[in-house]
């Protein structure tokens, strides 16, 4: 378990063996189920999750009661609600297993000690961190700025894998559409 995490944070920096163990020793392994939550709603994000396994989606809900999906994770990448880590704050996320996983978790005392002892895992963190800003921006262009069909067609591009294990649904909630004209849309799209 760990091949994922050494592998994510060598294509970003290098790792001597010592450091790695060192890194290794402080996350902790965890198995969850399909369906189980790793965070709701009012609880705060006490730790930081690596995917080994698995996938992993986050969304809100709104007072109306219907789900906003926010991204998703699959092997080789990180989730948690960074807002709620980085503040203490209650998060006004879930975090659902939408696949059986094998994570590897890394709470906030663990996280601030590499981030101390390893200058590797410091460097490796904060190019993970600009990464995931570069994308949100992104994301939050594309939906402001791009029809359904671009939409669609940027996350085939980009993601082929969601087609393959999202359901349809979540699709639909992380475009910003509905699942009719997610339908629609794949009904029409030739790319």
């Amino acid at each position: 378990m760990f091949e994922q995490l050494r592998e994510s944070i060598q294509e970003h920096v290098s790792l001597p063996d010592k450091q790695w163990e060192l890194c290794k020793n402080h996350f902790q392994p965890k198995r969850m189920l399909k369906r189980q939550f790793l965070l709701q709603e009012g609880d705060v994000c006490r730790q930081l999750t690596f995917l080994e396994k698995g996938s992993l989606y986050s969304y809100s809900v709104d007072s109306k009661g219907n789900q906003h999906v926010l991204r998703f994770a699959f092997e080789g990448w990180w989730i948690a609600d960074l807002q709620s880590f980085f503040t203490g704050k209650p998060s006004t996320l879930n975090i659902e297993v939408l696949e059986d996983s094998e994570l590897l978790v890394l709470d906030r005392k663990n996280h601030e000690k590499l981030l101390k002892e390893v200058p590797s895992y410091e460097r490796y963190h904060r190019i993970i961190v600009e990464n995931a800003y570069v994308a949100l921006q992104q994301r939050v262009e594309n939906a402001l700025g791009l029809t359904a069909e671009e939409k669609y067609a940027r996350l085939i591009k980009h993601n082929h894998e969601f087609m393959n294990r999202v359901p349809l649904n979540l699709v639909a909630s992380y475009l910003g559409m509905s699942p009719e004209t997610l339908s629609r849309v794949r009904g029409n799209f030739s790319g």
